[in-house]
């Protein structure tokens, strides 16, 4: 394990230059305190657990001290807002504080979000808030555990820094973690304004630090595309499997690596609803939960039109073609894990949306309702859920389905099925509710709840001792919290 001290920097990105980003040194907060870090993600720096409850922590991720090898840079990129394009964006309050390094030869960004303003803040003031940054936190690592590709979230640092939003609050600070942060809209961003050469560095920067196996392909940018296609074909189906609503998914929200990642309105369904919409702002529903299917191709759309000068028209067309399938078969196998099947038959799709209609119709629990059924046997489960739905004719003409199916999978050993889809089906999410009152007891001092939470979130498959008030349905204002992108 290593010291704050002995982390090994190696700041490719900002190498690029001043086309690509802008020094910025962060903003100090006052008096900062730990609100809350990550064991996991500071073992992806070697880092002792332990040095998280040290003052120089605070210090470093508050804003406070700076490593020597430390470069602190506010990346400048564009993008598609709600389908509109913005010329330019950038980073409005986080800083790439540097890359470093790891003992296994990962690179992992430092990525300081609310460290004040930078030439891309617009009208913003540059500050994050606890109340965001707690969730932001708590969903790269709730996600991570859900094996859902993600940034992750080394820490939360609170202070008595006020900030100004629908009220006053307090400013905080999380650092975030990813092999990079890149996005769509740095591409969009030199393809837009005619910056030929730079737009030239930055996808061979992508191409050789990030995807250097498709450089052995005849075209190295197609095969690129091809596999950033294919890696987001597979987060959004396992977003769509788990119920995960992102909420912003703008082109400059969207990773060049096909991770999760600018947490702002996001929401886990509670019950079942295809139409939901987490984010307060999106008026349009643009960003529902049933829309993210075709908005990942739109903004996959995006970046293709961002690679024209590399690639030919007609061969991002056929790489975009690759999408859907690719979504629909990562979706389905989830699927069908979820229902305990362990083999495939061609009306399987119908069987899952079967029980989502059903599911919708009646507000049914999504995530407790696919743990209940590896309770026991399928058909005690689903004689226990049935008094869950609405339609009683229609969820019996499904059980029985879906009894005769699993007789077929042939793999009937109660125990086995229990361990089996236990181990894809969560008891334990981050739920809206969950979440707020977390960030409650922290905005009052009290982090013990936040610490609390991040830990049972931690190990979502496993029944936890003393933890069933984070397993139960949400109460009615826990269904009904809006959230926005105010942070």
């Amino acid at each position: 394990m290593k010291a704050l001290d002995e982390l090994t920097f190696d700041n490719r990105f900002a190498r690029l230059g001043d086309a690509f980003s802008t020094h910025v040194l962060p903003e100090p907060l006052d008096e900062p305190r730990l609100v809350v870090a990550s064991a996991a993600a500071m073992a992806l720096l070697d880092l002792d657990p332990a040095i998280a409850e040290t003052p120089v922590f605070a210090e470093l991720f508050g804003g406070h001290k700076l490593w020597a090898e430390a470069e602190p840079r506010a990346m400048v990129y564009s993008g598609h807002q709600f389908g509109g394009y913005t010329p330019q964006l950038g980073d409005g309050r986080g800083l790439l504080l540097g890359e470093v390094y790891n003992q296994a030869g990962e690179h992992w960004d430092l990525h300081l979000k609310g460290a004040g303003m930078t030439p891309y803040s617009r009208m913003g003031d540059g500050r994050a808030v606890l109340r965001s940054s707690i969730r932001e936190f708590l969903a790269s690592e709730a996600l991570h555990a859900l094996g859902i590709p993600t940034s992750r979230a080394l820490c939360v640092i609170g202070s008595s820094t006020p900030v100004w939003r629908e009220k006053q609050e307090r400013g905080a600070m999380v650092l975030r973690l990813a092999p990079s942060h890149i996005r769509f809209g740095h591409f969009e961003y030199f393809y837009y304004t005619q910056k030929s050469e730079q737009l030239a560095e930055l996808a061979e920067h992508v191409l050789n630090l990030h995807y250097p196996a498709c450089r052995e392909q005849p075209e190295p940018y197609l095969a690129m595309f091809r596999e950033i296609v294919e890696r987001n074909a597979e987060m959004i189906a396992k977003w769509q499997a788990y119920g995960f609503c992102h909420g912003v998914m703008n082109t400059d929200n969207m990773s060049i690596l096909g991770i999760t990642f600018d947490f702002g309105p996001f929401a886990f369904l509670d019950d079942f609803d295809a139409h939901f919409i987490c984010n307060h702002s999106d008026h349009e529903g643009r960003y529902s939960f049933s829309n993210q299917v075709p908005i990942g191709q739109w903004n996959l759309s995006a970046l293709a039109q961002a690679l024209t000068p590399f690639i030919s028209v007609d061969a991002l067309k056929e790489a975009l073609g690759l999408y859907l399938p690719l979504y629909q078969a990562h979706y389905l196998d989830l699927m069908r894990r979820r229902l305990g099947l362990t083999t495939a038959e061609e009306d399987d799709q119908k069987l899952v949306e079967h029980l989502l209609k059903l599911m919708q119709n009646s507000g049914v629990d999504y995530t407790l309702f696919f743990r209940r059924l590896g309770d026991e046997s399928a058909a005690l489960a689903v004689a226990r859920l049935r008094d869950d739905f609405v339609d009683l004719a229609g969820f019996d003409a499904w059980a029985e389905l879906y009894k005769a199916r699993v007789a077929r999978d042939g793999n009937d050993n109660e125990a086995q099925r229990r361990e089996r889809m236990h181990a894809v089906n969560p008891l334990y999410l981050l739920r809206n509710y969950l979440a707020q009152n977390a960030i409650a007891a922290a905005e009052s001092g009290d982090y013990s709840e936040v610490r609390r939470l991040h830990e049972v979130l931690t190990r979502p498959f496993e029944e936890q001792a003393g933890m069933e008030q984070y397993a139960q349905r949400p109460p009615d204002w826990g269904k009904h919290l809006e959230i926005s992108c105010s942070s």
